[in-house]
């Protein structure tokens, strides 16, 4: 069984309450439950029996062959990135609350990762990780550190040892270093405020549990015998590589309990996704070793630029803080660092740009220029920091954490499995806290021309942390990116394209653009006055129901009043001073153009939510399930031994290829609870229903029990997804006093938007078709020559959508359309795995009667589970602002899912309409 089941009520009431206020992720959860599992075997006390404490956890997690030291000590190996501070943290609540423990002793390996420790244990910190538990919030820990424990603190008195939890967070080489003439280190001296040393204060704690941060940099040190000589009663080893490096051949600890490796995290979406990069049809054998070099940090700096472009598109059109990307280059040795330096300062790398914005790291700087390397280091997170691109030899180690690291170029000599993990560790961790959903956010590129091939078959092996390729000069365009934010039409009509940028130095070239109708600075602040105004009209949907009412008598006239006020008070003043050759604007004729304008080439979208009212309850209906799909047939027994000892990332532990359940439902069962929407004490009946068929249907054609318990273990997660596919059409959810449709905002302002494209481009003309072989990259392109549209520019992700984007131009029934951007329509579904996802329509048109979504679709997957499953969804929508239009005087909604293979030059609006449903 899994941890979690085999735990007592109040175990699982603990565990459940302290991952659901720490939002712990799934890695974090199964390392907490195995604890809570260990602790309820081996109760914590100290100086126990070793030999029989050993034994007792053997039993249920036979993979542990040693505690590696003197006390219980046990080893939870978690991918860099995972979160393995939140999982501390975790730890002692757990403790704390269960067992009463109050004194933690936090060892971190170097100074860099004391000081971050101490900073993500300070309750003062935003960074705390204790936030949010109820055993913490009134009385905090009590930190003491490496550098403040002697210094007045009165732990003698015996008040630590009332309620109050204290954190000890130290650095290594403070508990274990000489200092000169062969004195013992600080914290072993006689310390006047305790009557003893402060490290013999700790060792003869009853309740000290260690925590072992990055435990395998102090495992063959001098620490580890210090450690040993605290006699702590527990030992936690918290790291993402559990082995020593001794000699050619590294040896792995023999006290890990929980692994989750890298290849796990990666594929599960904790970091960020690594993908190997290089040239198509490359050959290194024609390029000497410099010139290979060059051309390395050369595409590297390619691929930064589109990651750069990318980021800050994103950032703009996601509301969000835009992430300042930056390059590492690993060199051989110093003097390698520095002569990569010097070519990336000279003018003819890339126009001298990078002059200001390279940094080396190595151990020969001293002093004040090392100091300042270090603080430029640190600060690089800072968008406002220039470093672009880091070269460095040895120098960073664990601890230098940070989030835009996107691009490694890899200069040193290595095999091809080391090749991709050396400095790969401080790369991997995402800068929003979760994938995106947009490749360039998400990924972390290696540049690695001369090395591809033998790092593709790398690749290739099941648990190869590379699972993409990217090829500079096809996937990524040798001339780079261009950026462009995008005002709508009408505002552009008025007072024309804005001048703010995603990146000003690589702004996207759009072309001649007509003269603005109002050119004076004076006109152009009203019409940027009467954008505010819009925008705050939004939400008063009894005076403004719709965009339609802007234009009403009454509301024209507050709009015009208002901006007058606003432009009296705010600009008025300081023009006081150019009274002589500045005009007062005629405010309410720009009022009533602008308005006009708006209405004319804007579609009103309403926010409506549907919100449930009184106590919601959700489950799933009883039902048969189809099991026709099922036909596996038993593997031999080596395969499924190794499919239960390397599905980590499916949570079944190495011990469950020995164990068996009690019933073979149960190996579904514990699959389908890991599900969100699943919970056991509610839906535990069904669950056994179901997974009683699927044993029904094996037990109706495998021969003997022997062979169904084979194809149950080896096949127990799919079977589990195959069941919960089929539940996700019995969902209900079931409110006590029903449900009230809640119109937010009459319509929605349109905002300015941010495009990328490659940056050889040119702004294309909608209606021209598009050569032989440029189709596949179109996602690079920009699109204009609209009349109709909201939008002067606007992006394809398929040539289907062009097409209709060119029919709308021409068809006489549409009268407006665009491609809405991000959180215009607030449709929510439930997709196949449960989860609740957003859905973003592909076009909206306007037409003299009606309203549409309309949704161009890839032929073969318009009966897809979740593409069916947002029609239902934006059906539901269209019903909802139907009824709120047609009261309001507006236009009614309707969806309409279009195959691609339907949109031809010769298709009309209607005509899909009427075929593909929507009136």
């Amino acid at each position: 069984m899994t941890a979690f089941y085999s735990l007592n009520e109040k175990s699982k009431r603990s565990v459940n309450a302290i991952s659901s206020r720490l939002s712990l992720r799934q890695p974090q959860r199964d390392s907490l439950e195995i604890l809570a599992h260990i602790l309820e075997i081996n109760p914590p006390v100290k100086g126990g029996d070793l030999i029989a404490e050993l034994a007792n956890v053997q039993e249920a997690y036979p993979n542990v062959a040693s505690f590696d030291r003197e006390f219980v000590s046990l080893c939870f190996a978690l991918a860099t990135g995972v979160g393995k501070t939140r999982l501390m943290g975790a730890f002692m609540a757990l403790l704390y609350t269960q067992y009463g423990v109050r004194n933690f002793f936090v060892l971190a390996p170097n100074l860099t990762i004391y000081n971050k420790l101490i900073t993500d244990f300070s309750p003062a910190s935003p960074k705390y990780v204790l936030n949010g538990l109820q055993e913490f919030a009134n009385n905090p820990p009590l930190v003491i550190t490496g550098d403040n424990y002697d210094s007045g603190i009165d732990v003698g008195s015996g008040r630590l040892n009332q309620d109050e939890v204290t954190i000890n967070v130290f650095n290594v080489a403070k508990i274990s270093s000489e200092v000169r003439g062969g004195k013992a280190p600080r914290i072993k001296r006689l310390s006047e405020y305790i009557g003893q040393s402060y490290f013999e204060y700790l060792a003869g704690l009853d309740d000290l549990v260690m925590i072992m941060d990055e435990s395998h940099r102090y495992r063959a040190s001098a620490g580890f015998k210090a450690i040993n000589e605290l006699k702590p009663m527990l030992g936690l080893e918290l790291t993402a590589t559990p082995q020593i490096e001794s000699g050619t051949t590294p040896e792995r600890f023999k006290n890990v309990i929980y692994d989750y490796p890298l290849a796990n995290a990666i594929a599960d979406g904790f970091v960020k996704e690594p993908a190997v990069a290089t040239r198509e049809d490359f050959n290194a054998d024609n390029f000497g070793e410099e010139e290979l070099e060059d051309l390395k940090i050369r595409d590297g700096v390619v691929v930064h630029e589109d990651t750069k472009i990318e980021l800050a598109t994103f950032a703009r059109n996601h509301n969000l803080p835009i992430v300042k990307p930056f390059m590492l280059v690993v060199a051989k040795d110093t003097t390698h660092a520095d002569n990569i330096v010097e070519r990336i300062k000279r003018d003819d790398f890339f126009g001298g740009r990078y002059k200001d914005k390279v940094i080396t790291v190595h151990s020969n700087q001293k002093g004040t220029e090392s100091d300042e390397t270090i603080a430029r280091l640190l600060a690089v997170e800072d968008p406002n920091e220039p470093t672009e691109i880091v070269v460095h030899v040895d120098k960073l180690k664990e601890g230098w954490d940070v989030r835009n690291l996107y691009t490694i170029v890899p200069l040193r000599a290595a095999n091809s499995s080391t090749l991709v993990e050396q400095s790969i560790g401080r790369g991997l961790r995402l800068p929003y806290g979760k994938r995106m959903g947009v490749a360039a956010v998400d990924r972390l590129t290696i540049v690695a021309h001369d090395k591809f091939d033998a790092i593709i078959n790398e690749a290739n092996k099941p648990n190869s942390i590379i699972r993409s390729v990217i090829r500079i000069g096809k996937d990524i365009n040798l001339v780079g990116k261009k950026a462009v934010t995008v005002t709508n039409t009408a505002i552009e009509q008025l007072i024309g394209r804005p001048t703010v940028q995603p990146i000003p130095s690589q702004q996207f070239e759009l072309g001649v653009q007509g003269k603005p109708v109002l050119t004076t600075r004076e006109e152009q602040m009203v019409v940027n006055l009467i954008v505010e105004a819009i925008k705050e009209n939004e939400r008063r949907v009894v005076d403004v129901p719709n965009l339609e009412a802007l234009i009403k008598p009454d509301v024209q006239e507050r709009i015009a009043k208002k901006v007058t006020e606003a432009y009296e008070t705010t600009y008025q003043p300081a023009q006081a001073e150019f009274a002589e050759t500045s005009t007062k604007p005629d405010i309410a004729a720009i009022v009533k153009d602008s308005l006009k304008r708006y209405l004319d080439l804007n579609i009103g979208i309403p926010r409506i939510s549907v919100r449930p009212k009184g106590t919601v309850r959700t489950g799933f209906k009883d039902f048969e399930l189809d099991t026709s799909a099922i036909n596996q047939q038993p593997v031999d027994q080596n395969i499924l031994i190794q499919h239960l000892r390397t599905s980590d990332r499916e949570r079944i532990h190495a011990d469950l290829a020995y164990a068996t359940e009690d019933h073979f439902e149960n190996y579904i069962v514990r699959n389908l609870v890991d599900f969100d929407d699943i919970s056991y004490d509610e839906h535990a009946d069904i669950l056994y229903k179901l997974s009683g068929q699927v044993v029904a249907r094996l037990c109706s054609y495998l021969s003997s029990d022997e062979e169904v318990l084979n194809v149950i273990q080896f096949n127990q997660r799919q079977f589990a997804t195959y069941i919960h596919s089929q539940m996700q059409d019995h969902w209900w959810q079931e409110a006590d006093d029903g449900y009230e449709v809640v119109v937010s905002r009459g319509y929605q302002t349109f905002t300015d938007t941010s495009y990328s494209a490659d940056g050889n481009e040119k702004l294309r003309n909608v209606h021209v078709p598009l050569a032989t072989g440029e189709r596949d990259r179109i996602s690079g392109m920009l699109f204009g020559g609209f009349e109709r549209c909201s939008y002067p520019v606007q992006k394809f992700s398929s040539d289907s959508e062009r097409i209709f984007a060119s029919m709308l131009e021409k068809d006489l029934d549409a009268k407006k359309w665009f491609k809405p951007t991000r959180d215009q329509f607030s449709i929510s579904y439930r997709d196949t795995s449960g989860s609740t996802a957003t859905y973003e329509p592909d076009f909206v048109v306007e037409t003299a009667t009606h309203k549409y979504i309309v949704e161009p679709k890839q032929a073969s997957l318009m009966n897809d589970a979740n593409v069916l499953a947002k029609k239902v969804a934006a059906v539901t929508w269209c019903q909802n602002a139907t009824e709120h239009e047609l009261k309001n005087g507006g236009k009614a909604w309707a969806y309409v899912l279009v195959p691609h293979t339907a949109i031809l030059p010769s298709a009309t609006l209607i005509g899909l309409i009427q075929q593909f449903g929507g009136v």
